[in-house]
């Protein structure tokens, strides 16, 4: 009897899936079944959009958010109040209070938070 009652593939899917924030074993597999129930230009349309989402896309070079040029157009908007400076902690972050459509400076993005008991100080941070 093999190891697995899954081919190979399912497997290797449900494992990479599971290594996603939030998605434990069991979620990872109704998700990689819930995969191999969609149309195959639907999967397809998927895994095109992650790989390029991490082909075309690099950190801002100015405040480090996520750009798909070497300034982000929130960096590019010459409308914006270089004058106000937030400091967030994740580009998800600056999601959430641009969401919001109140604040209209300009944003730097640690990507990251200080956690001497982790080893992350200063250093490992985007300051």
């Amino acid at each position: 009897m093999p190891a697995s009652p899954l081919p190979a593939p399912v497997e290797r899917l449900i494992e990479a899936l599971s290594r996603l924030p939030g998605v434990g074993p069991r979620t990872a597999e109704r998700l990689a079944f819930h995969l191999l129930r969609t149309p195959i230009g639907d999967a397809k349309a998927l895994a095109t959009a992650i790989a390029a989402v991490r082909d075309q896309t690099r950190p801002c070079l100015e405040c480090g958010h996520i750009a798909d040029q070497e300034r982000c157009w929130i960096c590019r908007d010459e409308s914006r109040d270089a004058g106000l400076l937030c400091v967030v902690e994740e580009p998800l972050d600056l999601v959430a209070i641009e969401r919001t459509g109140a604040f209209r400076g300009r944003y730097h993005v640690l990507n990251g938070t200080l956690s001497p008991m982790a080893g992350i100080g200063p250093g490992q941070l985007r300051m």
